[in-house]
């Protein structure tokens, strides 16, 4: 920030060439300037403003000080007191003094103006009455510290603001679509085991031998639920790219051979087929293993941050 423009130039200046400019504003309020709007108004340090209000302040008692003089001379011209033409008269020498300050002819035309408009008594003060002393300077205007508004923080014009806050929808209408389908697909893959050679086994045999189990149960919660988790990942956005993009082509896939096997176990079911062709049977018996590899697939590309 430069310094304002005084005497046709912009940079610093000394003390000498700020006053003249120092004395209108101190004219215009009516009293001698703060430090602070010096510092603001010329654009200098605290030495320099406190200098230039000294010299303001000085200037302005030495006014007092000669306006105090002339009407005392006048008092002890012999009349024992001044009247109104003696005063305008001293006002008037000090109005055209060229060596008095702004100031000091500013203040002797005020008190012409006030000698015209309401004349001041006389006033009767003894022969040796000693010379009336200048009032006190007229105390130093005390400005408070400007305030500065808060401001707001703005965001860059690249960057993208954040969402307002969306309340979710509820998903517990899922469950009713839910009940009827996992009911049609359950019994669909099942059905479809037993065409294909699923059906009751031991798995521990020796240890418990009682203990039996379908095994076409395991077509329906394999195939579909691997087809509703790959599909939560795909739509999540929380996993890497790669992640994402393997859900959900094997989503896609997941539930085409879910369909694919539910159209499969009807047609053969309305033709009264028993056994199922070679070629589905083999489909067929490659699902839980095909489940098992894209599920460990999948899991190890969700915890990748490639």
């Amino acid at each position: 920030m430069t310094a304002p423009a005084i005497n046709g130039t912009k940079y610093p200046q000394p003390v000498d060439e700020l006053l003249p400019a120092a004395r209108l504003l101190f004219i215009q309020l009516g009293g001698p300037p703060s430090r602070n709007r010096l510092m603001r108004e010329f654009r200098i340090g605290a030495p320099k403003a406190d200098e230039l209000r000294a010299r303001l302040i000085a200037e302005a008692e030495t006014v007092q000080e000669r306006l105090a003089a002339q009407q005392y001379n006048i008092v002890r011209g012999g009349t024992g007191g001044a009247t109104d033409a003696d005063v305008a008269d001293a006002a008037r020498r000090v109005a055209a003094d060229p060596t008095a300050s702004d100031y000091l002819r500013d203040t002797a035309r005020d008190v012409l103006t006030g000698v015209a408009t309401d004349p001041l008594p006389t006033p009767v003060v003894p022969e040796s009455a000693p010379p009336a002393k200048p009032g006190p300077p007229p105390a130093p205007e005390i400005t408070t510290a400007e305030s500065v508004t808060e401001v707001t923080p703005v965001s860059h014009p690249d960057t993208p603001a954040p969402p307002a806050p969306v309340r979710s929808a509820v998903v517990w209408p899922v469950v009713l679509l839910a009940l009827p389908a996992f009911v049609a697909i359950w019994s669909g893959w099942v059905g479809l085991g037993g065409l294909t050679g699923f059906g009751i086994v031991h798995p521990l045999p020796g240890i418990w031998d009682s203990f039996s189990i379908n095994s076409a149960i395991t077509l329906p919660i394999g195939v579909e639920t691997y087809g509703a988790y790959a599909l939560y990942v795909w739509l999540s956005g929380r996993v890497p790219e790669r992640a994402r993009r393997f859900a959900k082509w094997s989503a896609l896939g997941s539930l085409a051979i879910g369909a694919l096997g539910q159209v499969a176990y009807h047609l053969l079911e309305a033709a009264g087929v028993t056994s199922a062709p070679w070629w589905i049977t083999t489909a067929v018996a490659c699902l839980p293993v095909a489940v098992l590899g894209m599920g460990a697939a999948l899991a190890h590309l969700v915890r990748t941050h490639d």
